[in-house]
């Protein structure tokens, strides 16, 4: 079931999401998002996922090992609202932290936050195909995703993601 967007609601405001990881393609899809946030009054929502399949170990080890991911997150997240902040002033980004599948924590949030209204996504300038973002959301998108989605060449400059935004 999709759920109403209620972004352009009074004390509501449209959301584009990124989704922030160290890939390459994760910087275009900001620079865009946040660019397009700050031009059309929007906010820029920054996901960072934890994959669980990183705690498959001892519960000792498994604690230390997702608070190791939590700091990395947290550092990661540190790094593009820098970026974010130095693109579109503006803007006040929000970020947050989940753990599991990509797909299914981006699907997760946004039935959740009623007002992202964007998916950002930048596609990889590598032969192997998209991106593995782009290609495990491909599953997803059966028609029945609950938004659009925006995907940025990741071959673009800033200078020619800003002029598009």
């Amino acid at each position: 079931m999709v759920t109403l967007r209620t972004s352009f609601e009074t004390g509501h405001s449209r959301k584009f999401l990124v989704i922030v990881d160290e890939t390459p393609e994760c910087d275009r899809a900001l620079v865009y998002a946040a660019k397009r946030a700050e031009r059309t009054g929007g906010t820029l929502t920054m996901l960072y996922v934890i994959k669980p399949e990183e705690f498959q170990h001892w519960l000792g080890v498994e604690d230390i090992m997702r608070a190791e991911a939590m700091a990395e997150a947290e550092a990661t997240l540190a790094r593009s609202l820098d970026r974010a902040r130095a693109l579109a002033p503006r803007v006040k980004p929000e970020t947050v932290v989940r753990e599991g599948s990509p797909a299914d924590e981006i699907v997760a949030l946004i039935s959740e936050d009623a007002d992202i209204a964007i998916l950002v996504l930048a596609a990889g300038t590598e032969k192997e195909g998209p991106g593995p973002l782009v290609s495990s959301l491909a599953g997803k998108l059966s028609g029945s995703f609950p938004i659009p989605i925006t995907i940025v060449p990741g071959n673009l400059s800033d200078q020619d993601i800003v002029a598009l935004a």
